[in-house]
């Protein structure tokens, strides 16, 4: 399983790119810039980490993501129930349901995508 997870900095460059995408590197820099107060160097650092995670690519001076960002949030949470339940799906809604009351519609969600499982 690639290693996607991203610190609160690198995750907010990649929601810029993927809000953005196709841009140029030169759009892209003007946007760290305004938005992150980052130098060009910061911009293509971590353009270069995320795109050697597998996440974006460059080619010609355009940035284009490789990964959408559903297919991250799916990612990172599967990441997350692997390394934290032992990948068991069913402890870790045990454990956020001890934790938060589930709405009746959470719960007819929940049943339903279970069931569409099945089927």
């Amino acid at each position: 399983m690639a290693d996607w997870k991203l610190g609160p900095i690198e995750t907010r460059f990649a929601e810029i790119i993927w809000e953005n995408a196709p841009l140029t590197t030169a759009q892209l820099i003007a946007i760290c810039a305004r938005e992150l107060g980052w130098k060009r160097t910061t911009t293509y650092t971590v353009l270069k980490k995320l795109s050697e995670k597998g996440l974006f690519r460059t080619e010609d001076s355009m940035v284009t993501a490789l990964v959408t960002r559903q297919e991250f949030e799916a990612k990172q949470s599967q990441q997350f129930v692997e390394e934290t339940f032992s990948g068991s799906l069913p402890a870790f809604v045990a454990a956020f349901a001890s934790q938060k009351k589930l709405s009746d519609s959470e719960i007819d969600a929940l049943q339903a995508l279970i069931e569409a499982m099945r089927g």
